[in-house]
């Protein structure tokens, strides 16, 4: 006979074992032993696992393409098609998912800066060029960009426009600057002609106050009816439409204003209640306060938040949960609807568009192209 002390929480007891019990019982400790390091050890690769998908969102991939042109306009058709806009008369488009670009300039605008641009498919887009005057208008191509027909010149010495939004290809609004007090708007039904739209038909812009053409979303349409616009400067509010810009109203918001680079800069709406609105100060890139906004009403009302690490310049929906804002100094992703945030890259980026997570582009200067990999 022998005897073994066992340890047993704080107790230790003494037991009268033979041979063939102790060896069962140390037979079973070391069993014990061992699934509890598989246990730890399994423990231990989840949570580092978790760390690294958590830790790792996304990272922008830089594009070749043949240009030094500075971008800020952007559409994504879908996974393969993709144009942007941008100075020097400068368009660009991929149909195959960025593989090869085509870099077209358009004839008789080398001077122009295209700020806008709305596609359709691999042959149909409107572009907009911005400035005063005749500096502001709008070009469209049938053919891919092989050929632009120029649909639209501003006359107006004061007016210059900044964006432009459709629902269709023959159903497009575009917007400039307060003149004599209103929004200037102008739109097409036929894809052809275009006519402005009554400026008392908006409320009156107030001092100080006009639209950012700094990455063709400061005019935004959503689903069949609905249209918004947003502000800057000494005012920083949504123009809000629900019947294709017939009859408007206003709300005012918690973005930051009352300097020439503050406001409102971008709005996406991931359906016709909820949305988001971004900016800043452009002139304080780093700055990280009051430049973010949310609506769960459609506009009427916009709630304060906070998580971006700078002035942002463009916001996309990339599905109803992840959301990508943009701006000078990187770039900010949620993927719980704006809740929490995660800085994922500090490029100079001037816009940013999605269609689903495997098509998230964003432009920026100097031929700045990428495309961001989750």
């Amino acid at each position: 006979m022998i005897f073994v002390r066992i340890a047993d929480g704080s107790k230790m007891i003494d037991k009268n074992l033979d041979r063939t019990v102790l060896s069962a019982i140390i037979y079973h400790i070391s069993l014990v032993r061992e699934l509890s390091e598989r246990v730890m050890k399994s423990t231990f690769l989840s949570i580092f696992l978790l760390f690294l998908s958590t830790a790792v969102s996304g990272q922008w991939v830089k594009q070749t393409v043949d240009t030094t042109a500075s971008f800020r306009g952007l559409s994504v058709v879908n996974e393969k098609i993709v144009w942007a806009s941008g100075t020097g008369g400068t368009v660009i488009r991929t149909t195959d998912g960025g593989k090869t670009w085509k870099v077209m300039t358009v004839p008789g605008a080398e001077k122009l800066d295209f700020r806008d641009i709305e596609a359709f498919d691999a042959k149909t887009a409107y572009i907009l060029s911005i400035g005063n005057g005749e500096a502001s208008r709008i070009y469209r191509t049938t053919d891919g960009g092989d050929n632009w027909k120029e649909q639209f010149r501003n006359k107006d010495e004061k007016a210059f426009f900044d964006a432009i939004a459709c629902w269709d290809a023959k159903n497009c609004i575009a917007m400039g600057d307060p003149v004599d007090g209103h929004y200037v708007l102008i739109s097409t039904s036929n894809g052809e002609a275009w006519t402005q739209i009554l400026s008392n038909q908006l409320p009156a812009a107030k001092d100080g106050e006009a639209a950012f053409a700094a990455s063709g979303t400061c005019l935004l349409r959503v689903g069949e009816n609905q249209v918004f616009l947003v502000t800057g400067g000494n005012e920083a509010r949504v123009f809000y439409s629900n019947d294709r810009a017939r009859t408007w109203n206003v709300a005012t918001t918690p973005i930051t204003k009352g300097t020439a680079g503050s406001g409102i800069f971008s709005i996406a709406m991931r359906d016709a209640r909820n949305g988001v609105i971004v900016g800043g100060d452009y002139e304080k890139p780093n700055e990280a306060k009051r430049n973010l906004a949310f609506t769960r009403d459609g506009g009427k009302t916009w709630t304060a938040d906070e998580g971006l690490t700078g002035y942002r310049s463009a916001v996309a929906y990339i599905d109803g949960r992840t959301i990508i804002a943009v701006g000078t100094n990187g770039t900010d992703l949620s993927e719980d609807g704006g809740a929490s945030w995660k800085r994922i890259g500090t490029e100079n980026l001037n816009a940013v568009a999605a269609m689903g997570k495997k098509a998230i582009w964003a432009v920026g200067p100097a031929g700045m192209v990428a495309k961001l990999k989750l």
